[in-house]
């Protein structure tokens, strides 16, 4: 279609008559989409997202799977019962820019019953079987994208069947400057030979970064060896100035003239005692450094090596060169196969096929965050939960921080039966069947969460319902889960607020706004060392700030649900048209609640949650 076609059609779209602003909206869109280049599909409906257009999702805690250290250091690890999409557009609230890596092993779309739309699986003879995978996966990984820090990596396992539409796909949601690479896991060592034309020993790990950052470095260890020749003979002649001290020569100590020998000029005596120089002196030659850059060296430890009377300069640095990895991941890095993750979760006593080794995730998650051990790891295609065990085991070997979050639905039990069971064994301890005895990994916390709804249309009753229902959310935002009884010297309601400290910092939840008053009262008198994070309900964006002017330097306020619908918006489908009614909140408050303190509050027979 050519400029003038469109432009005519444009025209007359504009004129028909008996069109909707909302329909005649949607075919413009359809027409000025059309794409000269890239990948192209049929966008299928999903069952939950339709869901996702009348209800909001929420995640509430399942607290008798909690699985909590007696080390108060130890990491929060989050397990999300539920389908992806619906906890992922959660975790665009909690977690939105912070995640660092995100491990995925989505279906392959095999067509042999790997694969699951809208309750039915897809075979080999779906017309539509590309097109639903794209759109599952598009949908997740856009919001995958806006939960990756800004630093953040996300690593896709894949196999033939997917390959080149998964990497057209991440190629415009995340650009195709972001690609890393394409790593080659070897998967196994014993390829069934099943085809008469290829024995498929290795699989696709696709790798793409939120942003891209220049010299960022991916490592997979460490580089063995000594010094390195300062000169190259392919770079322009340059002078540097050696700062006193900089330099260890293994000559006799005296005074050396200035000179021309084979690789460098000499342009003032060099004065060695004890084996440095004693004073600054310059050269010129074919020099891999600029001066800022030699001095920036020097500062962080590097010196400098002359080893022979041509004075040919080299450099050691005082920190370890890091190793850039292959593009193939097998067992010369350290990585196992299937046949080992096999061995692996039938140690754990857990029925499941085709998990991936502990050591995979574990190259991967180090690989963009050598030296980092505080990082959050995703994935939301848990399956057996390999993640956490790699998250947990990497923590045990190197004393890190790291925190996990999986997501997975529990078709066949698997999210009770499987992901939960290994990791609360791993953490535990167990038994293998052979009957040798595995120490439990304790120094980590588990918390068990499912998905919920609460109706999208914004009447005062679900307003002040989401408020209520995103409490366990708004721990896992601060990650902050220890609740206490009393502020200051008030006892807590749940139905009129809340109050979180673990010491390092503090959160208050105000459910009913008369109770702001007495709660600022409170606070007045408080020394506090950090701002108390406030989250109040409102029914518009204002967190009562003029309530609070008098606390202002020692809380810090956050109305809500705005504050999620926000979120929300960017993420969901569009809602469903639907006439907006005010439906009154008749619900009873608690037995507690009644008992508010004098003076606070008069809430009987008034709305509650």
């Amino acid at each position: 279609m050519n400029n003038n076609d469109r432009a005519h059609l444009i025209k007359r779209i504009n004129t028909i008559e008996g069109l909707t602003d909302k329909e005649r909206s949607d075919l413009l869109k359809l027409l000025r989409e059309n794409k000269t280049y890239g990948l192209v599909w049929e966008d299928k409906p999903e069952d939950v997202e339709e869901r996702l257009r009348d209800e909001l999702p929420i995640l509430t805690e399942v607290p008798e799977r909690a699985i909590i250290s007696e080390d108060k250091d130890a990491p929060n690890h989050i397990l999300i019962e539920g389908d992806n999409l619906e906890a992922l557009a959660t975790l665009a609230y909690t977690h939105e820019g912070k995640i660092d890596v995100i491990y995925i092993d989505p279906p392959y779309n095999t067509g042999n019953k790997d694969f699951i739309y809208n309750d039915s699986y897809v075979d080999k003879e779906d017309s539509y079987r590309h097109s639903k995978w794209l759109s599952f996966m598009s949908r997740r990984l856009k919001i995958a994208k806006k939960l990756l820090s800004d630093r953040g990596v996300i690593f896709i396992s894949i196999d033939d069947n997917e390959q080149a539409q998964l990497k057209m796909l991440c190629d415009e949601i995340f650009s195709p400057s972001n690609f890393v690479g394409t790593y080659f896991w070897k998967r196994t060592s014993t390829p069934p030979a099943l085809s008469y034309k290829i024995r498929r020993k290795l699989e696709f790990v696709l790798c793409y970064q939120k942003a891209d950052i220049p010299q960022r470095t991916y490592a997979q260890g460490y580089v063995d060896g000594g010094d390195a020749p300062l000169l190259n003979s392919g770079n322009p002649m340059g002078i540097l100035q050696f700062p006193v001290g900089s330099v260890h020569f293994n000559i006799p100590d005296g005074e050396y003239a200035a000179k021309n020998t084979y690789k460098i000029e000499l342009l003032e005596n060099v004065i060695v005692e004890h084996g440095k120089n004693i004073n600054a002196f310059s050269a010129r030659g074919h020099f891999k450094w600029g001066q800022n850059n030699l001095e920036k060296e020097v500062s962080e430890g590097t010196y400098f090596l002359i080893k022979s009377l041509q004075f040919s300069p080299r450099f050691q640095k005082s920190t370890k060169a890091t190793k850039v990895p292959s593009n193939i991941i097998d067992d010369e890095v350290g990585v196992g196969t299937n046949e080992d993750a096999q061995k692996e979760v039938e140690a754990l006593n857990v029925d499941f096929n085709y998990a991936k080794p502990v050591s995979l995730i574990s190259y991967l998650s180090k690989m963009p965050f050598w030296d980092e051990k505080d990082i959050t790891i995703l994935d939301f295609f848990a399956g057996s939960g390999t993640t956490l065990h790699a998250t947990m085991q990497l923590n045990a070997e190197d004393g890190g921080h790291r925190q996990c979050i999986l997501v997975t639905n529990n078709e066949n039990n698997i999210c009770e039966e499987v992901t939960y069971e290994r990791n609360k064994r791993v953490i535990n301890g167990y038994t293998t069947p052979k009957g040798e005895e595995v120490a439990g990994l304790t120094k980590n916390n588990l918390r068990y969460y499912r998905t919920g709804f609460v109706g999208r249309n914004r009447s005062m009753q679900n307003m002040r319902r989401l408020v209520n229902l995103a409490t366990d959310m708004l721990c896992i935002k601060e990650d902050l889960y220890t609740e206490q009884t009393v502020f200051g010297s008030q006892k807590t309601y749940k139905g009129i607020f809340r109050y979180f400290d673990d010491g390092r910092k503090q959160m208050l939840i105000i459910y009913r706004e008369e109770a702001i008053s007495e709660l600022v009262d409170i606070i007045q008198k408080m020394d506090v060392s950090s701002k108390i994070k406030i989250y109040i309900f409102s029914p518009s964006e204002d967190p009562w700030e003029g309530s609070f002017e008098a606390v202002s330097e020692k809380v810090e306020l956050c109305a809500l649900p705005q504050a999620i619908y926000n979120t929300y918006r960017r993420v969901l489908p569009p809602k469903k048209d639907a006439v907006v009614l005010s439906v009154e909140d008749t619900s009873a408050t608690t037995e507690d609640d009644e008992e508010m303190f004098d003076g606070m509050l008069n809430l009987a027979d008034e709305e509650g949650v």
